[in-house]
């Protein structure tokens, strides 16, 4: 048997599709725009508390320094000591890294959404599979991927060369500065650079978003087969739901058939078209349609009204208009009330003379 040819992929993913990959691990995200964001969010964080770390470290290492002739290797307090200093560190920059964490997982969120997924970590052969790693290193992606990060690294470079180049005249003077001078203007120059650096992979990074968004969204297209076995698991097999169709009519219409022995009275034209009907003065605001039907179904009620002695009026221009203006449980129409209370008056008067 002839195999299948190989269908392109040209459909969009469809939501299950997606929801499929998300699970996966497969998202559309840039880590170029993570980086860009934190870099500049970090630098921003640092200038606004570049005046309390500077305290607070340079306590630090005054308290250090001074305690430095009294401290032996040796000596148990060294290791207090050095752990001490290692927690008040941490605490000091603990703003910088707490702003970091929070803003690199914002930027996760804000691209992918928060969703926990275990699968892009599970081990696969096909990780560690050389036929797998070379297809990788040899691909478009892998092509687009270095020559962004080459591009990116000249940007940096040249960035961070033409802000520095535009201090040289101050950097000369800088051997003659005092201590805390020559500080705050390295610290300038150090954020400049990080904030010009991240504002230029910013730029990058939103070439790369879009780049990344293309390729997953082109890595994630179905074939219309698949798309058509994924309506079918979603919706159903057509046929199947054919067939439930069928059983659920058979069962209305069986219900419908066991109505008719409660009519009081069957319209017909008389050969094509039956409509039985039900009047309960004290129950019912106008007569009722429990039961219709044509051609088959018009014989089998006209049958099952003649087993249990109903009435059978043949009045095609009301049978016809019974038939198109209402449904199985509708009342009669006002514009039709006159020809049924007619029909329904005989049908009474004709049981009054059986029962005479």
């Amino acid at each position: 048997m002839a195999e299948e040819p190989l269908q392109e992929k040209t459909e969009k993913a469809t939501g299950r599709r997606r929801e499929k990959a998300r699970e996966e691990g497969q998202v559309s995200k840039s880590a170029e725009l993570n980086s860009a964001i934190i870099v500049i969010v970090g630098g921003f964080t640092l200038w606004l508390t570049a005046s309390h770390l500077s305290t607070e470290l340079s306590d630090l290492l005054r308290d250090t320094l001074a305690n430095a002739p009294f401290i032996a290797t040796s000596d148990p307090s060294y290791l207090i000591l050095f752990k001490s200093n290692l927690i008040r560190f941490f605490v000091i920059i603990s703003p910088v890294l707490a702003m970091a964490v929070v803003v690199g997982f914002t930027a996760n969120v804000i691209q992918v959404g928060f969703k926990i997924s275990t699968k892009a970590i599970e081990p696969k052969f096909s990780k560690i599979n050389p036929l797998s790693g070379l297809k990788k290193m040899f691909s478009l992606r892998s092509l687009v991927t270095l020559f962004r990060d080459t591009f990116k690294l000249l940007i940096i470079g040249f960035v961070a060369y033409k802000v520095i180049a535009s201090e040289f005249d101050d950097l000369f003077l800088l051997p003659d500065m005092p201590v805390s001078v020559l500080a705050s203007t390295m610290g300038t120059l150090a954020l400049s650079v990080a904030l010009k650096i991240g504002a230029s992979i910013l730029i990058i990074a939103l070439f790369d978003y879009f780049y990344q968004k293309y390729e997953f969204e082109k890595s994630i297209k179905m074939t219309k087969q698949e798309v058509r076995d994924e309506f079918k698991d979603t919706d159903g097999n057509p046929q199947i739901k054919s067939r439930v169709r069928q059983i659920q009519r058979e069962m209305s219409r069986k219900r419908m058939m066991d109505e008719v022995s409660l009519a009081d009275v069957v319209v017909t034209n008389p050969t094509h078209l039956a409509v039985a009907l039900k009047y309960n003065q004290d129950a019912m605001t106008a007569p009722q349609v429990i039961a219709k039907g044509e051609r088959l179904i018009a014989q089998k009620i006209k049958k099952i009204a003649i087993e249990h002695n109903i009435p059978i009026i043949e009045d095609k221009p009301l049978a016809r208009s019974l038939f198109k203006m209402c449904d199985v449980g509708d009342v009669v129409p006002e514009t039709l009330f006159r020809a049924v209370a007619e029909i329904l008056a005989y049908v009474y008067k004709l049981k009054d003379k059986a029962v005479g």
